[in-house]
């Protein structure tokens, strides 16, 4: 019988943000990070997102957590590889080096950049590019 009731029991940091709060944040981080593309100022921090949304980075932690499964890193992260992907993978963008396409979308330096990249996409920038 305990069992049970600790299964219906919502998470403890469930419990810290409200829905309205949690669904109101979650557009809100989309509208800064996915539609303004601010993740590509390569010192854009969570807490200046946090800042931005009048909120505290405990809530975007929550909401990226629980929406996402990812911590800010991971999120913003994953928006850089998929553009870089698309930047690779258009012609218009075919005489830049993979370190421009790396700056261009956000990456502080070359090796944060292919260390994302291979772990989100299991290989590197230039064999994904070779392959197109």
């Amino acid at each position: 019988m305990e069992k049970t009731a600790k299964a219906k029991k919502a998470p403890v940091y469930l419990t810290k943000i409200s829905r309205e709060t949690f669904d109101k944040l979650k557009e809100q981080i989309l509208q800064a990070l996915v539609v303004e593309k601010r993740y590509r100022d390569s010192s854009f921090t969570a807490s200046q997102l946090a800042e931005l949304l009048h909120t505290n980075t405990r809530y975007v932690s929550i909401v990226l957590s629980v929406r996402y499964h990812a911590n800010f890193s991971q999120f913003v992260n994953r928006l850089r590889i998929e553009e870089a992907m698309a930047l690779l993978q258009d012609q218009r963008y075919a005489d830049l080096r993979i370190e421009e396409i790396s700056d261009m979308v956000g990456f502080a330096n070359r090796q944060s950049f292919y260390r994302a990249f291979c772990q989100i996409v299991g290989k590197t920038p230039r064999q994904y590019q070779d392959e197109l």
